[in-house]
């Protein structure tokens, strides 16, 4: 039984939300809506509720790149209450990522959030890293998890731009930020970067030749998510950091989880033991 620790499905309560607004993000109908962005069709059948068979746990997650954690407090939290209590509505084995506004943070809401049963926080990587936010996750001994904020694309783009471009760029920012300032003011936090973090990890050789620092120091608990790459690419973030601090994810319903293509023991590390860990979730016998 493995974790998939990145899925997105939008509920009942979700989809009522975003149609019950005016002004983006709304939907209308099953039309999207987005500012920068054109109209986009979802498909309503890619948010029923997915097979997840052979999953102890699918932890499901806000769209971030909807912009909603990052609208005005009176705007965002009806959509978060809505995604809060949809998602916490799910049968096993689904669990959620909670989320909260950025905006103008609350910690002590977010603490609240928290105690409904969450596996911790997930954060937009466009917006900054609040120690408050952190605070209340250290406290509880929950993990963070850093994913893509909106994006747009240029006029003449392929469709495929945001998640290439914007998103990978993104999540380098992020991961940097996060080694550089975050890392030694929380040192006990649990963080986990989506789609292998961009890559970031692979360019610390540029890094040490610019003046920064970090290879071969590993942080324990930091993670790494496989969504959207395959076995070239996790083999190689494996040469960099070591395969306990990779998770799998599948991004569904964008993406499926991916075969490491590294064996059966780094396969159950992947899926089994390094998600349990970064989660806070006792290692069972078989």
């Amino acid at each position: 039984m493995g974790i998939d620790v990145h899925q997105h499905l939008w509920t009942a309560s979700f989809v009522d939300a975003l149609r019950a607004r005016t002004r983006p993000p709304f939907l209308d109908g099953w039309t999207l809506f987005l500012d920068g962005e054109p109209p986009y069709e979802v498909d309503p059948a890619a948010h029923d509720r997915r097979d997840t068979t052979g999953l102890e746990l699918a932890l499901v997650s806000l769209s971030s790149p909807l912009g909603i954690e990052s609208l005005p407090p009176e705007e965002a939290w009806p959509l978060l209450d809505a995604y809060h209590d949809g998602a916490l509505a799910l049968p096993e084995p689904f669990g959620a990522w909670a989320a909260t506004c950025h905006s103008r943070p609350e910690p002590e809401r977010l603490a609240k959030d928290l105690d409904r049963g969450f596996a911790g926080l997930q954060m937009p990587a466009t917006v900054p890293f609040d120690d408050r936010l952190l605070e209340v996750l250290t406290d509880r001994d929950l993990p963070l998890f850093v994913h893509p904020g909106p994006a747009a694309a240029p006029e003449d783009a392929p469709s495929w731009w945001p998640a290439v471009v914007p998103y990978v760029q993104q999540m380098h920012a992020a991961w940097h930020r996060f080694h550089s300032v975050v890392r030694p003011r929380h040192p006990r936090l649990r963080v986990c970067f989506a789609l292998l973090a961009g890559l970031a990890p692979l360019h610390s050789e540029r890094l040490i030749a610019r003046g920064g620092s970090g290879r071969g120091q590993v942080d324990p608990g930091c993670y790494v998510e496989t969504s959207s790459y395959g076995p070239r690419a996790i083999d190689a973030v494996v040469r960099e950091l070591g395969i306990d601090v990779v998770v799998n994810g599948s991004d569904a319903p964008y993406a499926t989880a991916p075969d490491p293509g590294l064996g059966e023991a780094a396969a159950h590390a992947i899926r089994v033991t390094n998600p349990r860990r970064l989660l806070g979730r006792k290692e069972t016998r078989p």
